[in-house]
């Protein structure tokens, strides 16, 4: 994932419960558009499951220049040699994960509607913030909903890119692109989308002229 993107990018997140299909899903997805990152999310697996699962994924997000960022777990993407993790509010310290990956690792953080928790995530070396749920979400339970205008306050005040979250379709997307998210981390709008992952991505694609 690129430091300062010109223009805001795809970030796609995996869904829930990834089927032993999914990595021909990630293939079609990854060929209809550009996907800065990929995130593979699975809440609950075991670490075996979601070591097969990397796996099976990493190939195919490195032939299309797609960061691989495995969520939550540090100590899984240093063995698995992930370009990095994005760290939930409770599910591990960025200074941490920092010392664990390397300076080369990429490393997020949620910082939900919370101007001090991004600044603090700045702070202790996240390559990047995420502010969300901007809208009502499928993939996950949201309590927090953040104005567009956090955006816009962070792009202003800092060079650290920001990811906007949180039910994003390419229909509602425009207002937080206009707002300055770099990227826009997306899971249900493009693995429901009622023609197929591919058709969910070059929506996206076509809304950030990629």
């Amino acid at each position: 994932m690129p430091d300062a993107p010109q223009g805001c990018q795809l970030y796609l997140i995996s869904p829930p419960d990834p089927a032993n299909d999914f990595p021909e899903r990630l293939e079609r997805a990854l060929d209809a558009g550009p996907v800065a990152a990929f995130q593979l999310r699975m809440k609950g697996a075991d670490d075996a499951a979601i070591v097969a699962m990397a796996e099976r994924l990493m190939p195919i997000c490195a032939d299309h220049g797609s960061a691989f960022i495995l969520n939550d777990r540090a100590d899984l993407a240093a063995k698995l040699g992930a370009d990095g993790v994005h760290l939930g509010q409770d599910d591990g310290d960025v200074a941490e994960a920092r010392a664990l990956l390397g300076r080369d690792a990429q490393i997020g953080a949620t910082c939900h509607d919370s101007r001090h928790l991004a600044m603090e995530a700045g702070e202790a070396g996240a390559d990047y913030v995420a502010f969300g749920a901007f809208y009502p979400s499928d993939t996950k339970d949201t309590t927090h909903r953040p104005d567009p205008d956090i955006l816009t306050w962070w792009t202003t005040m800092f060079v650290l890119p920001c990811v906007a979250i949180g039910g994003i379709t390419a229909d509602n997307a425009k207002p937080l692109v206009d707002a300055g998210a770099d990227f826009l981390a997306v899971s249900g709008a493009v693995w429901n989308h009622p023609e197929g992952e591919a058709k969910g991505v070059a929506a996206f694609a076509a809304l950030l002229g990629r």
